[in-house]
């Protein structure tokens, strides 16, 4: 059994954690599937995908004993995320703060990644007890914002969703934040020819920028 300690530091030593919010549990699955190929260590399949209770137990049963963080996102209250526990999810992940959300995760122990935009939300996050603080919407934000925060906040564990691209990987991390959230630039990498190669090399190549970029 994977432990919230291993789980999180997954998240945190590659630095990435992949949101597949896609139209289909096929997509998903397959999209997964073939980030997991391309390293990725940690993703979360949000609740908005049809059947991702499925997708995530599949998940969780195939890749879980290698060490790889299968969680749910868009988790809004505490039934959610007993759920998806149950569904085989160590991970749960919000864009808003919900503390009987977090409070059900620290009591089966799945990491938390919880969402916050201003200050305030982001210590009322952390003292809920959320172990990253996920910066959402982040595209309307950047990394002068994470810098700005985190000058009073240098405690603040923050991970930017939305936004984050290969090409700018670099720019987040030297502002301080502790993961990133990759997208579409991975999940949507088949489209439109159904080529999940393509996935796998994209999975790749953000990993090696963030790798670069910590150097």
């Amino acid at each position: 059994m994977v432990t919230k300690f291993q789980s999180l530091d997954a998240i945190v030593r590659t630095g990435a954690l992949l949101i597949v919010r896609l139209e289909s549990a096929e997509e998903a699955l397959a999209v997964s599937e073939a980030a997991i190929e391309g390293g990725v260590r940690a993703l979360e399949i949000t609740l908005s995908v049809p059947g991702a209770l499925d997708v995530i137990s599949k998940l969780s049963e195939r890749y879980g004993k290698d060490g790889v963080v299968v969680g749910a996102g868009t988790v809004l209250d505490e039934q959610a995320a007993h759920a998806c526990v149950s569904a085989g999810a160590n991970l749960l992940v919000s864009p808003n703060l919900n503390p009987a959300m977090i409070a059900a995760a620290n009591r089966y122990q799945a990491v938390t990644v919880s969402g916050a935009f201003t200050p305030t939300e982001i210590v009322d996050t952390m003292q809920a007890g959320a172990d990253i603080v996920k910066l959402f919407p982040a595209e309307f934000m950047g990394p002068e914002y994470v810098r700005t925060v985190k000058a009073p906040l240098p405690q603040a564990p923050l991970m930017p969703a939305g936004g984050v691209s290969p090409d700018n990987v670099k720019a987040w991390f030297d502002a301080g934040v502790v993961a990133v959230g990759v997208g579409s630039s991975v999940t949507k990498a088949a489209r439109p020819h159904g080529d999940y190669r393509r996935v796998t090399e994209a999975a790749r190549t953000v990993l090696r920028s963030i790798e670069e970029a910590r150097a």
